[in-house]
């Protein structure tokens, strides 16, 4: 639906509520702003869920780490005591230790007998690294969580962390006695159940009936498998302007009749403007592909390129996607010019494509794509007969943006994989989905964001996710490309890793295609490498 048809039923619904009048009026506005304000309210109680919980975690990876480092006689007299000391610094842990491949007790403080009690599952081939668990024994709805370090002969490090560090009082008197909260660990594993509702004797409770009644506020943390899920009954978050609503009533509704109206007008008005404009720049071919190269950090060779959109103005500047995508994507454009720019690519890449049917060439798509399958048809119509081969094309999935039927997404991925077309999730860790997505999408490739790979090599915990996330990739069988790449420091600390594809300023900027046509033919003739360049470089400035 275009953005004038939606400004067009926007108008049609503030005629209806102006003629309900200035009560309702004035009942509305104080309304929404009780829920505007529980939401701040419960969003920064969310918020302080999830940092706390990747603090915890994060403080317990850390002393595993350390411990692993120095692990041989992990159990001996000198090293139970140096357990005990992290136990005595640090109260947020309640027990420490060491377990067998079969999970069970091999020495923990405090005290427990040798094989007294299976602490962990058993070991098998699929265990990662570093595990997070939910235990059954919890404090006032809070559970204890256990975080296990793999060690080389397959004992695992683990840290109980304990429920009192969770404890979280950050709610006003009036939404604390009506809020549930639901902390999970993965999709079935519960950290917090703690249920203020069922508190009956007070006497402002109100009895959660259904999920209309209630403002739901989920956070999801960007480094682990952890989301929290903060439910409030609405009609307690009224109790906030219970006493307002009659008095202001009158006082709101000539003001916001006159503020509604002119709203109305103005928003018309650019609208249809902003409207006209974007369409004109569509049918016109303004936005146009740039290509960011793919670069094998080993060996230097061009791998493919990824498609980044640009619009081209008529004063001759260059707009980011930042400047438009938004409104692209909410307008409903989005899927016309990712027609056309598909359409482009085949055009400026055909023949380097099939020439070269090695390269990969990678198209971003956003969370509409996935509703519904027309991205497939057009997918076929494009590239099917085209010189660039279906089994040379990757789809990028962000994580920025949640998927609204992950099912229907996934049977999307599944025909995508079925033609040979690869699906990356594209800003891995920085949004919605995180594992989940890994688990029930079945993608191809993951991208490593430039936000974990800005720090490398200055900052531990940041390094200690892409490990992780490399060693999930590698676990899962899954291709693996480092984005935003801007030092040699970062493609050795890569390379260390493992880690051969990547992209980033310091090899390309994003080019448009007479550049990349040039850059590729240099790097493919031998002309150019450019990690070499950048190694030069940099035994130049020592």
């Amino acid at each position: 639906m275009s953005r004038r048809y939606t400004l067009f039923l926007k108008a049609v619904c503030i005629s209806l509520v102006l003629a309900l009048g200035p009560l309702v009026t004035a009942n509305y506005v104080l309304e929404n702003y009780a829920y505007e304000r529980a939401a701040e309210e419960l969003d920064g109680a969310a918020t302080n869920y999830i940092s706390k919980s990747e603090a915890l975690i994060n403080e317990a990876v850390t002393v595993l780490k350390h411990f692993e480092n120095n692990s041989s006689n992990i159990c001996s007299i000198k090293k139970r005591s140096q357990l005990a000391e992290v136990l005595r610094n640090n109260p947020q842990f309640s027990m420490i230790g060491v377990v067998d491949q079969f999970g069970s007790n091999v020495c923990s403080l405090p005290f427990m007998s040798i094989g007294e009690q299976t602490l962990l599952p058993k070991l098998d081939r699929d265990t990662p690294k570093v595990n997070i668990g939910i235990l059954e024994r919890h404090v006032d709805g809070i559970h204890y969580a256990i975080v296990s370090w793999r060690l080389s002969n397959n004992w695992r490090l683990f840290i109980e962390i304990n429920p009192m560090a969770l404890q979280i009082e950050s709610l006003a008197g009036y939404l604390a006695r009506n809020t549930k909260v639901s902390m999970m660990l993965g999709t079935e594993s519960y950290w917090v159940t703690q249920d203020s509702m069922k508190s009956r004797k007070h006497p402002d409770y109100l009895q959660l009936i259904n999920d209309k009644d209630t403002l739901n506020i989920t956070r999801n943390s960007n480094q682990y498998p952890v989301s929290v899920i903060l439910r409030t009954n609405r009609n307690a978050i009224l109790i906030l302007v219970r006493g307002l609503k009659a008095k202001t009533a009158m006082a709101c509704a000539v003001g916001a009749l006159a503020l509604i109206i002119i709203g109305f007008v103005f928003a018309w008005r650019s609208g249809r403007g902003a409207e006209d404009d974007f369409v004109k720049a569509i049918t016109n071919d303004e936005f146009i592909p740039y290509y960011q190269p793919v670069i094998d950090i080993d060996s230097g060779k061009l791998i493919g390129c990824e498609v980044l959109m640009r619009w081209y103005q008529g004063d001759g500047s260059i707009k980011a996607p930042g400047y438009f995508m938004t409104y692209a994507e909410s307008s409903g454009h989005i899927f016309e010019m990712t027609r056309r720019i598909m359409r482009q690519t085949v055009i400026d890449l055909g023949e380097l494509y099939e020439r070269n049917p090695n390269l990969k060439i990678s198209i971003n798509l956003f969370a509409g794509h996935f509703k519904d399958k027309r991205i497939i048809k057009d997918v076929k119509r494009i590239y099917g007969e085209s010189p660039i081969s279906l089994d040379q094309l990757i789809v990028e999935v962000t994580e920025r943006q949640p998927l609204e039927d992950i099912e229907q997404a996934r049977r999307v991925i599944g025909e995508f994989q079925s033609l040979g077309v690869r699906v990356a999730l594209d800003d891995v860790g920085t949004g919605h989905g995180g594992l989940a997505y890994l688990q029930k999408l079945g993608m191809d490739i993951l991208k490593i964001d430039k936000m974990f790979i800005d720090p490398m090599g200055s900052a531990e915990n940041t390094a200690t996710i892409v490990d992780i996330i490399v060693e999930l990739g590698d676990n899962l069988g899954m291709g693996i490309i480092a984005e935003g790449v801007e030092s040699y420091s970062q493609i050795k600390y890569l390379r260390d890793l493992g880690v051969t594809a990547a992209q980033g300023f310091i090899l390309s900027k994003p080019l448009p295609i007479e550049n990349f046509l040039k850059f590729a033919s240099d790097v493919n003739s031998g002309r150019l490498n450019p990690v070499k360049k950048i190694e030069e470089r940099a035994r130049a400035s020592l």
